[in-house]
C-alpha cells in the first residue's frame, strides 16, 4: 500500500519513490548489472544487502511504479523489470556518479562506468536507455554500437588490470 506523500514538492516526491540508500542500489544493480532475480540481486550486491531489506525494497519499488514483478508460477523464479520511470533515472545515476567521482574516494573498477557515462553525456544515456527499454519493456532493439557493451567492456578491462597487478 502506497503512503500519502509528505508534500507535493518534486524533489520530495522523487526521494520518497527511490531515494533511500538500498532502493537506489537495487535500481543501480538492475540498470548497470542486468540483475533481474532476487537471488542475483542478493548475491551480486557489493554493499551486502540483507535478504529482508531486499525483499522490502523490491516490494516498495513495485508499489511506487519503478519495477514490475512477473511471477512465472509455482516453482519458477520471479522476474523484476524496470519500468519507463526507472529507465528514465539513467541521467540521475549519471549525475550521482559524476558527483561521487569528484567528491568521494572511489575504486577504479567501480568508477569507470561513471566516467564513461559522464564523458558520453546525454547521447550515451539515451542509447543506454533504449537498450534498457528493449530488455525490460520489449521495445525493438536499437541498432548500432551497444552502450551496454561499452560500459561492460570498460569495467572488465579495468578489473582485469587490477587483477594482473595484485
Amino acid at each position: 500500500m502506497e503512503r500519502e506523500p509528505r508534500s507535493g514538492c518534486p524533489i520530495n516526491q522523487a526521494v520518497e519513490a527511490f531515494g533511500d540508500r538500498w532502493s537506489l542500489l537495487v535500481l543501480r544493480d538492475m540498470v548497470f548489472g542486468g540483475r533481474r532475480y532476487f537471488r542475483e540481486l542478493l548475491a551480486g550486491n557489493q554493499e551486502g544487502i540483507a535478504s529482508n531489506i531486499l525483499a522490502d525494497r523490491l516490494r516498495g519499488l513495485v508499489a511506487s511504479g519503478l519495477l514490475t514483478r512477473d511471477d512465472a508460477g509455482r516453482g519458477r523464479r520471479v522476474t523484476y523489470s524496470l519500468t519507463e520511470q526507472a529507465i528514465q533515472l539513467v541521467p540521475v545515476f549519471a549525475a550521482l556518479g559524476s558527483w561521487g567521482l569528484r567528491h568521494r574516494r572511489t575504486s577504479e573498477p567501480l568508477r569507470v562506468r561513471a566516467q564513461l557515462l559522464e564523458e558520453g553525456g546525454p547521447e550515451l544515456w539515451a542509447a543506454f536507455m533504449d537498450e534498457l527499454r528493449s530488455v525490460h519493456l520489449g521495445a525493438p532493439a536499437p541498432s548500432g554500437p551497444s552502450a551496454t557493451e561499452r560500459l561492460a567492456e570498460a569495467y572488465a578491462e579495468v578489473s582485469a588490470r587490477q587483477t594482473a597487478v595484485s
